[in-house]
């Protein structure tokens, strides 16, 4: 057989045509969004006073398989895509593993990670749709610098509330979305009604994409001709981000290369979904089965310590209510160096997956994930997201345990990018300073006595 090279490319013309949608494969399809008013399903014209018409009809949309992506969006993804799918050769040599390890690598553009699939195609409907600008939140500010990008792109006007503990340890990254044309804001902040609130109620608090949220949205509501786009957790955005999945299939069917376990960090779903969708599609279909795996952070465990139900998408309480694996809307984690995990609850899309036992999910704790972070960085030569770490650390667990039991597993992850702007965490983890997080039972049940109680 033919040895695999190190990296995996396709052609340009084999970017994916289309979108994948999951949820036209799903048995039990994701509860729906629910107006927080009226507790009936949300419709396409409430929707649409928040979202792009367009963005609104793909967020309703359950059933359609593959959507057509806008030749203009294509030729964006030029600019970066296909990106590379990688034998981690290196790494599987230090382990001394029998176990295959690929990862997709999603950090190879200016945004430095996938946010850029979602964030153009959301920034090109709401200009095919004659708006302004857009209203957004950012955790790590990945998401931020890549809407920024997409926006300057297309003349669009920007405006992003970034988490307050990122916004201050990641002043490069706010920089770079200022470069890009973007008026960016720390979260929770003084110049919106529900930021107002949320100061008075947590003095101090560094924030969370929850407050964010609740903000951006507030702006995007009273600002005439903006409208509100999310960088994950929506149903839309995880269609966007299939095409790293679509990508990451074609590249390992061209070596005839099935993975046996499929990794990825989770805070929204975005990275995650996108990853695994089209292989998770052929196992709701019966054609192949694979062990998917998500992996969040110790200090906010949405999937493995949060409860399933009906729950606010954000802090301030003003957005609909989706049924996803939740730890409270008022629940506002550590504040841990994986920004763009800090996140309360999961895509309602991954919620009912992994609750139908189709996924599973683990939490890690940052100084392990850390640890991953720095020997990855070491062997493969690349220095990874915190976010991505999560992915990567779980990764090499599993490899090990090919070691010691002799197995010889093709693990597939998502490296979905790079930590460049993450140096003050590197900072205190080599100097010794970074610690674990681990929420209490009882820190916990003050966001789940705060949930809403929807009985449906």
């Amino acid at each position: 057989m033919e040895k695999i090279p190190y990296k995996i490319y396709l052609s340009e013309n084999e970017i994916p045509k289309q979108w994948y949608n999951v949820r036209a494969d799903m048995k039990n399809k994701p509860a729906p969004l629910l107006n927080p008013a009226t507790l009936k399903p949300m419709t396409l014209e409430e929707l649409s006073q928040v979202f792009c018409e367009e963005l609104a009809k793909q967020e309703l949309d359950d059933t359609t398989p593959y959507i057509d992506i806008p030749d203009e969006i294509r030729d964006f993804y030029k600019m970066y895509r296909p990106s590379p799918l990688v034998r981690a050769y290196c790494l599987e040599k230090a382990l001394d593993t029998p176990a295959k390890i690929y990862y997709k690598f999603e950090g190879n553009n200016t945004s430095g990670s996938h946010k850029l699939n979602s964030a153009i195609a959301q920034a090109y409907y709401a200009k095919k749709q004659g708006l302004k600008g857009v209203t957004t939140e950012t955790g790590a500010g990945q998401w931020g610098t890549a809407l920024s990008m997409a926006c300057a792109y297309l003349g669009l006007d920007c405006k992003v509330f970034m988490v307050k503990c990122s916004y201050e340890q990641k002043p490069f990254r706010r920089e770079v979305m200022r470069t890009y044309g973007a008026d960016v804001t720390p979260s929770p902040s003084d110049t919106t009604e529900v930021g107002r609130k949320i100061l008075a109620e947590h003095p101090g608090t560094t924030g969370s994409l929850g407050c964010a949220i609740s903000e951006a949205v507030e702006v995007a509501v009273k600002s005439e001709g903006y409208r509100y786009v999310l960088g994950s957790v929506l149903s839309q955005v995880l269609l966007h981000q299939t095409v790293i999945g679509l990508e990451a299939k074609a590249a390992l069917d061209k070596y005839g290369v099935k993975p046996d376990m499929i990794i990825g960090c989770a805070g929204g779903g975005s990275n995650l979904g996108g990853l695994v969708s089209p292989f998770m599609g052929e196992k709701l279909r019966g054609e192949k089965d694979y062990e998917i795996i998500a992996v969040e952070p110790a200090s906010c465990p949405s999937l493995t310590r949060g409860k399933y139900a009906y729950d606010f998408c954000d802090t301030g309480m003003v957005c609909p209510l989706a049924k996803m694996y939740t730890l409270g809307s008022g629940f506002i984690p550590s504040a841990n160096h994986a920004g763009g995990l800090r996140y309360h609850g999961m895509s309602s899309v991954l919620s009912q997956l992994y609750d139908d036992g189709l996924m599973t999910a683990r939490s890690v704790e940052q100084t392990a994930v850390f640890a991953a972070a720095q020997q990855f960085a070491r062997i493969e030569g690349i220095l990874p997201a915190p976010e991505s770490s999560h992915a990567i650390r779980v990764a090499i667990d599993e490899a090990l345990k090919c070691k010691e039991t002799g197995e010889e597993k093709t693990i597939l992850f998502g490296l979905t990018g790079t930590g460049y702007f993450d140096m003050v965490a590197y900072q205190r983890f080599n100097d010794g300073q970074m610690s674990d997080h681990i929420p209490t039972d009882e820190e916990l049940k003050a966001g789940f006595d705060g949930m809403p109680k929807v009985d449906l």
